[in-house]
């Protein structure tokens, strides 16, 4: 099983690295931001599994960092470490969408028990990989696709594109991207076929008024839902 990837963003360097290496003994693949500009430069190349954000940082403090992400991205899970601790900083951190809450200081067994309550779940249900995105449920595995009553079977290949564009929904994902993670390389054969490929799938989603996959000139495709 890969390791699980964490983005930590925390302008508390010495705590910050003596919590890093703890999440690092468990497993745990860390990705250190010594505060919020920095962890959303490093967002797009990490793509992490789970995020955790200090509140009081300078530039971008943690609640900016969590709403800007949760426009793209709705499914990563954001974990707020923090000693504000007062009822309306608690609120704002769930106003933002975050998933969980830990006031410090806390053992770091805590934030891990925490951890592994999210993802243990999550991996108890991995054999069916579900995605939902406007009116749409994507079962990855299953290759199926169901908007309100309705069902679609699409490809493996089909999949394949989806998924990827699933998991950077509402972002651009180019066409060399997809080339190389779905068929393996780059060729203008491949570039007809994804082109085919693309037109099967919004026949598919076509049902689904909340949901478009838009051409980009030369940026590629994105998901919108």
């Amino acid at each position: 099983m890969k390791a699980l990837k964490i983005l930590f963003a925390d302008d508390d360097l010495k705590y910050a690295l003596i919590l890093k290496r703890f999440l690092e003994a468990e497993g745990y693949e860390v990705y250190y931001a010594g505060n919020g500009r920095i962890a959303l430069e490093q967002y797009p190349d990490v793509k992490p599994d789970l995020i955790l954000l200090d509140i009081n940082m300078p530039e971008v403090n943690g609640y900016e960092v969590a709403r800007r992400i949760r426009e793209t991205d709705k499914q990563t899970l954001i974990f707020f470490l923090t000693d504000r601790t007062d009822k309306a900083d608690r609120l704002e951190g769930f106003k933002v969408r975050a998933n969980d809450y830990l006031s410090k200081p806390f053992y770091p067994e805590e934030l891990i028990a925490r951890i592994r309550e999210r993802f243990d779940g999550m991996e108890e249900n991995q054999e069916n990989e579900i995605y939902t995105f406007g009116n749409t449920m994507f079962d990855y595995t299953n290759n199926e696709l169901r908007i309100s009553a309705s069902k679609t079977l699409i490809t493996s290949r089909q999949a394949e594109i989806l998924r990827l564009l699933v998991k950077h929904l509402n972002m651009a994902v180019s066409r060399d991207v997809i080339l190389e993670q779905v068929w393996g390389m780059v060729s203008y054969t491949n570039s007809l076929a994804l082109n085919v490929q693309i037109s099967y799938l919004r026949k598919a989603l076509k049902n689904d008024a909340k949901v478009s996959l838009v051409s980009l000139s030369k940026k590629g495709y994105v998901l919108r839902g």
